[in-house]
C-alpha cells in the first residue's frame, strides 16, 4: 500500500512537471510572436511609414508598439476573467491563437509605398490584437505555473515563465541572426525578408495549439468552482477583485520599476546599441542574443534562491542595485568602445534585473485567492506595463531625439526607487502565500 502511494505521488510530480513544460513552451511561442515585431522593427519601419531619418521611423514603429500595450489591460481583464471562470487551459489556448493571427496579418500587409496610410493602420490593428493576447497571457500563464508547482519549489518552477518569455525573444533574435548571416542580404531584409519571422510565428500556432490542448487543468482551479454552499462567490469578477485593494496596489508598485528596467535592457536595447553605442545591426543582434541567453539561464537560479531565502530579499536587492547602478551602467554602456565592454555592462544590468523578473510572477500569484487569481495577477500588471513598459522605447527614443538621452537613465532610476519603497514595506509572499499546496 505504501509503495502504491509513493508511486502515485511520483506520477503526480511527473505529470506536474510535464504540464509546466507544456505550458512554458506554449508561452514561448506566444512571446516569440510578440517580440518578432521589436526585433525586426529596424528592418520593416521603412515599409510602413514615409521615408525619413531612421530615428523618426523607429519612433513611429515604437509608437505602435506602445499603443499595442494599451490593449494589455483589456486582455488582462478578458483572459483573466475567462481563466478564473472556464479554466486556465482554455484561456491560454485562445490567447495564443489570437497572437498568431496578428502575426499573419503583419506578414501579409502590403507596404506604405503600395497602399499608403492603410499599411500602418493594418499594422496598428495587428498590434492591438497581439496586445490583447499578450495582456491575457501573462496573468494566466503565471497563475497556471504557480498553481502547478509544489509549495517548496514555486519560485523555481514559476521562473520558467520568464525563461520562456526571454526564450521567445531569443527565438526572434535567432531567426534574425540566421537571416542576417546565412540567408539574406541587408537589402533583402529591408525589402521583404522581415516578413519571414511573422510567417513563422503564424505557423507556430499549430504547435502551440497542440501543446495547450493537451495540458492538465490545475487542481486549484477545479477546487475553486462555485458550489451550492458558496453561491455568492463569483469567479473572475471585477467586483470580487476590488475586495483586495492592497494586493492590487502592491502589484502595481512592485511591477513599475521592474517592467521599465526589463523592457529597457531587452526590447529597447537592440535599438540603443545601434543608435547610441553605434554598433552595427548584426553586432547588436549578436550581443542581444548572447546576453539574453545568459539572462534566461539566470532565472531558475534566482527562483530557486527565492525558495530558500524568500522573495523579499531578491526584490529589495534589485531595488537597491537598480537605483544605485542604472545611471552609471547606461552611461558606461553608451560609451563602450567594443563588443566585450558593452557585453559586460549589459550582463551586470541583467543580473540586477533578474532579482525582479525571476520571481515577480509567483509573488503576484501568491497575493490572490484562487477564484480571482488570474484576473488579480493579469489586470493590474497589464495596466502598469502598458503605462511604463510599453512606453519605454518611445520615451527613450524621444529623449534621444531631443538630445537629452541621459534624462531617460534618471527616469528608470526614479521608477525603480519607487518600487524599492514597495518592496521594503510589503510582506514576503512566500511566507504569507494565498496559494495552497499543489495536490
Amino acid at each position: 500500500m505504501l509503495q502504491q502511494q509513493l508511486f502515485e505521488k511520483e506520477l503526480s510530480v511527473s505529470g506536474r512537471i510535464k504540464a509546466i513544460i507544456g505550458g512554458s513552451i506554449g508561452n514561448l511561442v506566444e512571446w516569440y510572436d510578440w517580440y518578432a515585431y521589436a526585433a525586426f522593427a529596424i528592418y520593416f519601419s521603412g515599409s510602413f511609414f514615409p521615408n525619413g531619418d531612421q530615428t523618426a521611423q523607429l519612433l513611429n514603429t515604437a509608437g505602435i508598439f506602445a499603443v499595442g500595450f494599451l490593449m494589455r489591460p483589456v486582455g488582462g481583464w478578458l483572459f483573466g476573467s475567462l481563466a478564473d471562470r472556464i479554466g486556465r487551459k482554455k484561456a491560454m489556448t485562445l490567447s495564443v491563437l489570437l497572437m498568431s493571427f496578428g502575426s499573419l496579418l503583419i506578414a501579409l500587409t502590403p507596404t506604405y509605398q503600395k497602399i499608403g496610410v492603410i499599411a500602418p493602420v493594418i499594422l496598428l490593428i495587428a498590434r492591438l490584437l497581439q496586445g490583447l493576447s499578450v495582456g491575457g497571457e501573462y496573468g494566466v500563464s503565471a497563475t497556471y505555473l504557480s498553481e502547478m508547482a509544489t509549495s517548496n519549489r514555486r519560485g523555481f518552477y514559476s521562473s520558467f515563465q520568464y525563461v520562456t518569455l526571454i526564450g521567445g525573444q531569443l527565438s526572434a533574435l535567432g531567426v534574425q541572426l540566421i537571416l542576417q548571416k546565412f540567408i539574406l542580404s541587408e537589402d533583402a531584409l529591408h525589402a521583404w525578408g522581415w516578413r519571414i519571422p511573422f510567417v513563422i510565428g503564424a505557423a507556430l500556432a499549430i504547435v502551440a495549439l497542440y501543446l495547450r490542448k493537451s495540458l492538465h487543468e490545475t487542481d486549484a482551479f477545479q477546487q475553486s468552482q462555485p458550489t451550492a454552499t458558496e453561491p455568492l462567490k463569483k469567479n473572475g469578477s471585477l467586483k470580487e477583485l476590488l475586495k483586495y485593494p492592497k494586493s492590487l496596489l502592491v502589484v502595481v508598485g512592485l511591477t513599475l520599476g521592474g517592467t521599465l528596467a526589463f523592457y529597457t535592457y531587452t526590447t529597447y536595447m537592440q535599438k540603443f546599441l545601434v543608435n547610441t553605442v553605434n554598433l552595427t545591426k548584426q553586432e547588436s543582434t549578436l550581443l542581444s542574443f548572447v546576453s539574453l541567453f545568459i539572462f534566461a539561464c539566470l532565472q531558475p537560479l534566482f527562483g530557486l534562491l527565492s525558495d530558500k531565502i524568500g522573495r523579499k530579499p531578491l526584490l529589495i536587492g534589485f531595488g537597491i542595485a537598480g537605483t544605485v547602478a542604472t545611471v552609471p551602467l547606461l552611461q558606461g554602456l553608451s560609451k563602450a568602445n567594443n563588443l566585450w565592454e558593452a557585453f559586460i555592462y549589459l550582463i551586470v544590468a541583467l543580473i540586477i534585473v533578474s532579482g525582479y523578473t525571476s520571481i515577480n510572477a509567483v509573488v503576484k500569484a501568491e497575493l490572490f485567492p484562487t477564484h480571482i487569481r488570474a484576473l488579480g495577477v493579469g489586470l493590474p500588471y497589464a495596466v502598469t506595463v502598458a503605462v511604463f513598459g510599453g512606453s519605454a522605447e518611445y520615451v527613450a527614443l524621444w529623449f534621444k531625439q531631443q538630445q537629452v538621452e541621459e534624462y531617460y537613465y534618471w527616469y528608470i532610476t526614479g521608477c525603480i526607487a519607487f518600487s524599492l519603497i514597495v518592496y521594503v514595506f510589503m510582506k514576503d509572499t512566500s511566507k504569507n502565500s494565498m496559494l495552497k499546496d499543489a495536490a
